[in-house]
């Protein structure tokens, strides 16, 4: 089973295939979304692939959501709350726009799940989806539409996509493999009309400073 972990290749075009690999402001402006190679560093997404496989296999996530009924899924779990605030400033750079965090949420998601087409609530307003770790024999594509033109991104582990969540559908078809660990980090326009969402309307986000050193440990871990 192919179980991980690769760089995407290039950027401009993905030589898997025809996927453009988006990754200016400039093309999310025009596109509604855009590719973000290796946004989680090595040490963060495997420790965080082991984290959430764990907490799904020991029963502690919740039994799913309305969208994906009976799998172990999270809002706004400490270390994911920290990775939300941690790469605020590299989405905010990939946008082009000042952004208030909002929440994260996850999903372990299992064989013969399926995400049905939606658009997301205001508080998902910039959204990125994170390819955390997977157990299959393929990359397993997120679906995106805009102005009726399809297409299929293909996320290696670690690997992010930025979009509109509001305004881009977004699916994945029948997931053929074991297990595919999957982040969401979620974001509102400063200037924009749902800046109100700021925390999804918490107090504040439900990271700590100890799963903030964590990260922050293992980020700098991988840096040269």
């Amino acid at each position: 089973m192919l179980r991980v972990y690769g760089r995407h290749p290039s950027f401009g075009y993905d030589t898997r295939g025809s996927t453009p690999v988006l990754h200016t402001p400039t093309e999310f402006a025009h596109n509604g979304y855009c590719v973000v190679p290796q946004l989680l560093t090595a040490p963060v997404r495997s420790f965080l692939h082991e984290y959430a496989l764990k907490a799904a296999r020991a029963g502690q996530l919740t039994g799913g959501d309305s969208q994906v009924p009976n799998t172990p899924s999270r809002y706004a779990d400490p270390f994911m709350e920290s990775v939300l605030q941690l790469l605020l400033p590299r989405v905010a750079e990939s946008s082009g726009l000042e952004l208030h965090p909002t929440y994260s949420y996850f999903r372990v998601y299992k064989h013969g799940d399926a995400l049905a087409a939606h658009l997301d609530r205001p508080s998902c307003e910039i959204s990125v989806t994170i390819s955390v770790g997977y157990d299959a024999d393929m990359i397993w594509p997120v679906w995106v539409e805009r102005d009726r033109a399809a297409a299929a991104i293909e996320l290696h582990a670690g690997d992010g996509m930025l979009y509109r969540g509001t305004e881009v559908r977004h699916w994945r078809d029948t997931f053929a493999g074991t297990e595919a660990t999957q982040l969401f980090l979620h974001y509102v326009d400063q200037s924009g009309p749902h800046r109100d969402w700021k925390f999804d309307r918490r107090p504040a986000l439900g990271n700590s400073p100890v799963t903030d050193a964590i990260l922050e440990r293992l980020t700098r871990h991988a840096c040269p």
